[in-house]
């Protein structure tokens, strides 16, 4: 008589059967996914990709923006008055990166890049001047040799004249006679109306001229 160990519990003949061999290759027959894990539930082995196609079209567009247009925007905030135009212009590159998405048409980032600089610079001014009311002897900032070169190129005199208009006449101004903008992209960027373009231009220009002749 079969001796029975204490504790034993003895297992159906059903449960007792072996696994079936795995069949053999090419051999047509499916193979065996009970002990697949979360595989069978359609997870993919290997390392998944970090970034999606339309970050990568992005990050490629980005760079296309940044390559073509760095210059022209670093231009347009020392022109607008920024004390910090590299960090102007950075902060532009960011904002259009994290909205990038919003942006339907990759020939509308131009303008959107433009107006945003135009926004970040006015902003700056009149954080400066709120800052200035409260400081005693206010110093001078400390030019980059980026922008030192840039406001090497173009006449001091005009410069300094055209940075003590008000900020709407002086936008116009830039949009139109540096960047070369037409009335419709010009408000656009400004966010007004195609006769307000008109009218801080013209003001713009009397301003402008009368403050260059005083200084002859």
């Amino acid at each position: 008589m079969k001796q029975i160990r204490p504790g034993f519990r003895p297992v159906p003949a059903q449960s007792q059967r072996s696994a079936p061999p795995p069949a053999p290759a090419g051999s047509g027959a499916p193979a065996d996914r009970t002990d697949r894990g979360p595989a069978a539930g359609g997870a993919t082995d290997g390392p998944q990709p970090l970034t999606s196609p339309g970050d990568l079209d992005r990050e490629v567009a980005i760079a296309q923006l940044f390559d073509g247009h760095y210059a022209s925007m670093l231009r347009l905030a020392t022109l607008l008055g920024a004390d910090d135009p590299e960090n102007i212009v950075a902060e532009a590159y960011y904002q259009i990166y994290r909205k990038w998405r919003k942006i339907r048409a990759a020939g509308s980032a131009e303008a959107y890049l433009r107006s945003v600089v135009c926004n970040l610079t006015r902003m700056r001014i009149r954080h400066l001047r709120a800052a200035r009311r409260h400081v005693e002897a206010p110093v001078d900032p400390v030019a980059s040799a980026e922008t030192s070169a840039l406001l090497h190129d173009d006449q001091r005199a005009l410069v300094s004249a055209l940075q003590q208009l008000p900020a709407r006449q002086r936008e116009a101004l830039v949009l139109r006679h540096w960047l070369g903008l037409k009335e419709g992209e010009i408000a656009q960027t400004m966010g007004i109306s195609c006769g307000s373009v008109k009218t801080h231009t013209a003001r713009g220009i009397a301003a402008l001229t009368q403050a260059l002749e005083a200084r002859r």
